[in-house]
């Protein structure tokens, strides 16, 4: 069957009463309600109407689970926003210069942290068809300096899950940021359960990685809310300063 005539305008419909053919859609109709006024179901899609119902849950998950091309990418809508957005990506770059530098890892490590603050700087400065790009590029160096730290931490990492954290890298930032940063929390507690000396640091820890959770979650349920992402960035810094503790 040719599709030329599937999608043709079938003639023996006219002049039926109540019925009207539609051309422009395979998928579109429309028909007249019991009033004589016509009733438009275009803009429906069969395809979404039959989705199962964790299908269409997955679609509406918040943009901070989506692929950075779904991300929020609103904020910085003046210049005192940008200015303190800007500011507050500065500690990152002040951390990676202090962290240590023991090895190969720990050096890798403090450059991304620096590549944090630098990248952060950027993409809040950035205006234009540029700014996405440079999202990508903040939610990448925040993945990689994870990787580093998980590196850094615990060089017997698996090698696969090693590869598969840097095929994922340029596509899921996020999802390789969580995976390294649950690793990275579950050997800062091991740590601090043996080393009493860890434990008041690591009782910060937990408490700025919550705020920073809960800000970064609200950042993306309430996007219009002023310096909501530069108390994450200050919240994030904490959290940071606490881990470089592990690697001294």
């Amino acid at each position: 069957m040719c599709p030329r005539t599937v999608l043709r305008p079938s003639k023996a419909l006219e002049g039926v009463h109540g019925v009207q053919v539609a051309p422009h859609s395979p998928f579109a109709f429309e028909e007249i309600n019991q009033h004589g006024e016509f009733q438009s179901t275009h803009g429906r899609s069969f395809i979404t109407a039959n989705q199962p119902l964790l299908m269409q849950v997955w679609q509406q998950r918040p943009s901070c689970l989506k692929p950075v091309r779904y991300c929020c990418m609103q904020g910085d809508r003046n210049l005192q926003e940008t200015v303190i957005n800007v500011l507050t990506s500065l500690p990152f770059i002040a951390l990676g210069i202090q962290a240590p530098r023991k090895n190969l890892n720990t050096k890798l490590y403090a450059n991304s942290l620096i590549g944090v603050g630098v990248a952060s700087s950027l993409y809040h400065s950035s205006r234009g068809e540029l700014r996405k790009y440079l999202r990508w590029a903040d939610y990448t160096m925040i993945a990689t300096a994870t990787v580093c730290f998980s590196r850094a931490l615990r060089n017997e990492n698996p090698k696969l899950l090693m590869a598969a954290s840097a095929l994922l890298l340029p596509v899921q930032p996020l999802m390789v940021s969580a995976v390294h940063t649950g690793m990275m929390e579950v050997a800062f507690a091991k740590r601090a359960l043996k080393d009493p000396e860890l434990r008041m640091v690591h009782n910060v820890h937990k408490l700025s990685s919550l705020l920073g959770g809960v800000l970064f979650i609200a950042d993306d349920v309430f996007p219009r809310t002023p310096f909501i992402h530069a108390a994450w960035h200050l919240a994030a810094a904490v959290g940071v300063s606490t881990c470089n503790k592990l690697l001294e």
